[in-house]
């Protein structure tokens, strides 16, 4: 909450001292809990372990949009068990010697039902999980799967360049796509990373981009993702699917055999996606424990050589320059048909992973380069050396 304090004075410290005069701004209007009967009284006790105070229920229940005031009685909706999850709306705060009286505004579910953590979780950190209806009457006016050729304007034609995705089994939208080819004369690689060009549909001060504002970022759940934009966009038209003209903003580089990065640009482009690859899949290939089975798989095999190349070159230059290896062991858990966590299983990284990890940094310290030359404004995120106490504990 938010109050309003006179100070009163100061404690043995010199600490200032004081007493709540008013709370001007209540932090909780609703909160997500579980029901208990308790001698004919109904109640709700928060989820956040932070709320220490019960929720006593109102006994007439209103519709979500209703504005009549319940009355203050013991009982409840019969049709909600004790036990079960619930969101309750706050109709009286809690006062000095009161505890806060609300209505269910929403029943979630049994304690016990798959998914019910996911959707307590939602609640209680407050993400936005719906849509507004502006950004869903936005996302309905955009293409469906296939870009417009009106769409297309002064955009390079990739379409012919066999660029493919990398991504893990379980992934439902693909943000960027690679392709590597050698240069003539031994003089290294080109590297094209096109990137989904999300601005193309998302225009400044629209409602998808207000939204996408406030959001920030999607929330990846094990069994749930809570998108950044509509689905229409972020598994649509946005997402580099395989076989489908999409927008890409591209960045287009040459790279030596030492790993140093020489010319590059930056353009839009409208290109197509030769396959949908796995990191698993992937090395299998490059390692020789299986070979690629259709045509398609088959035509991409030397790019995926000439990335294997040229992820060991970037590779190496970092470790001449010093760059550390964090070599962390990632989890993943398995689910059962019921949504309850089976097993819990490491996640097995190999040079397939490290192959986009290194084309994805190579595109960065180029985009880093340009907005410098250019005294573009921007957040840079800068490792400062570490102190002597580090220093000490790491040898």
């Amino acid at each position: 909450d938010r109050v309003l304090v006179r100070v009163t004075g100061t404690d043995r410290r010199g600490r200032p001292e004081g007493s709540i005069v008013e709370v001007t701004e209540r932090a909780n209007t609703e909160v997500v809990g579980r029901v208990f009967d308790e001698y004919g009284v109904r109640y709700v006790v928060p989820e956040d372990r932070r709320l220490h105070t019960r929720i006593v229920l109102a006994g007439e229940p209103v519709s979500a949009g209703g504005s009549r005031r319940p009355r203050k009685t013991a009982g409840a909706t019969p049709e909600i068990q004790p036990g079960q999850v619930v969101v309750a709306e706050i109709l009286e705060q809690p006062g000095k010697r009161t505890l806060p009286v609300g209505r269910i505004k929403e029943v979630l579910g049994n304690y016990a039902d798959p998914g019910m953590e996911i959707e307590i979780a939602l609640r209680k950190h407050d993400l936005p999980f719906e849509f507004p209806q502006a950004v869903i009457d936005e996302a309905a006016l955009l293409p469906e799967e296939v870009v417009v050729e009106r769409d297309l304007g002064k955009r390079e034609d990739l379409r012919d360049i066999p660029l493919v995705t990398i991504d893990g089994e379980t992934a439902k939208d693909f943000d960027d796509a690679v392709f590597a080819e050698a240069l003539p004369k031994g003089k290294g690689w080109r590297l094209v990373v096109a990137i989904a060009d999300v601005s193309h549909y998302v225009r400044p001060g629209s409602a998808l981009d207000t939204e996408a504002t406030a959001r920030g970022n999607s929330v990846y759940f094990p069994r749930r993702v809570i998108p950044m934009l509509p689905e229409k966009l972020s598994n649509g038209i946005c997402s580099l699917n395989p076989d489908v003209e999409r927008m890409a903003m591209v960045c287009d580089m040459e790279v030596g055999t030492s790993g140093k990065i020489g010319k590059y640009r930056f353009y839009p482009a409208v290109f197509r996606s030769q396959a949908r690859l796995t990191y698993n899949q992937v090395w299998s290939w490059l390692s020789g424990a299986s070979a690629p089975e259709s045509e398609a798989q088959h035509a991409v095999q030397p790019h995926l050589k000439s990335l294997y190349k040229l992820f060991q070159a970037l590779h190496t230059a970092r470790g001449e320059r010093g760059a550390i290896d964090f070599e962390t062991t990632e989890t993943q858990m398995v689910f059962n048909d019921q949504g309850k966590i089976e097993n819990i299983v490491p996640v097995v990284r190999n040079d397939a992973h490290r192959i986009i990890e290194e084309c994805m940094l190579a595109a960065n310290v180029c985009a880093s380069d340009f907005l410098a030359e250019h005294k573009q404004t921007c957040l840079y995120r800068i490792h400062a050396a570490p102190g002597e106490e580090k220093l000490k504990n790491l040898r």
